[in-house]
């Protein structure tokens, strides 16, 4: 993620990090995203857009619990606008890259 907002240049105040994946009542890696997502539109930020980059293949985690569930979460609590960037697997020129990436590596026969 800082890798990403640097290559961006987005300062601190433009990005936040949060850590979903939380299962029951054990601590996990913070800030959660739904608390987050539930505090943003009370501090004056009521339109984001949110991207997973540790995801290159969207999956439930990111089509369900980001896409649906911190949509409802962030307009619920009074969000405005969320936009949800899909993975890479999305993207035609990622996957025609990848696809080359795949034919010009040495272990092919191994796959």
């Amino acid at each position: 993620t800082e890798a990403l907002a640097k290559k961006l240049n987005l300062n601190k105040s433009q990005y936040t990090m949060t850590f979903q994946s939380r299962l029951g009542v054990k601590q996990w890696l913070q800030p959660y995203t739904d608390y987050v997502l539930k505090s943003l539109p009370t501090e004056g930020i009521k339109d984001i857009s949110v991207v997973s980059p540790a995801f290159v293949a969207d999956c439930l985690e990111t089509l369900e619990e980001i896409g649906l569930e911190a949509r409802h979460t962030f307009k619920e609590n009074g969000g405005e606008h969320f936009n949800y960037i899909e993975c890479l697997n999305a993207d035609h020129e990622w996957v025609k890259g990848f696809s080359e990436y795949l034919r010009d590596s040495r272990n092919l026969e191994n796959l």
